[in-house]
């Protein structure tokens, strides 16, 4: 079954990047939006959407299947096991 990835991420971050190609090596699907490059209401919102996820707001947050599972950096283990359940 298909998992919905969606990353937040920093444009600056290399966790956020390694994170990034990582999934690509492993040819999972993802979507993600870089929170810095984001201005006004737009960037207010997304950060309150990883707040709701991460009360820390680190990057990389990781959201699986819309908050099925959450994961906060890169945690390759985690990552695949989430993505293969």
């Amino acid at each position: 079954m298909a998992k919905n990835i969606f990353i937040y991420a920093l444009s600056t971050c290399i966790h956020c990047k390694n994170t990034k190609n990582f999934l690509d090596k492993k040819n999972i699907e993802y979507d993600f939006v870089n929170v810095d490059k984001l201005t006004g209401d737009e960037k207010e919102k997304a950060v309150n959407e990883v707040k709701k996820h991460n009360p820390k707001v680190s990057f990389p947050t990781i959201v699986v299947n819309d908050g099925e599972k959450v994961i906060v950096g890169l945690k390759e283990d985690e990552i695949l096991e989430a993505c293969q359940k």
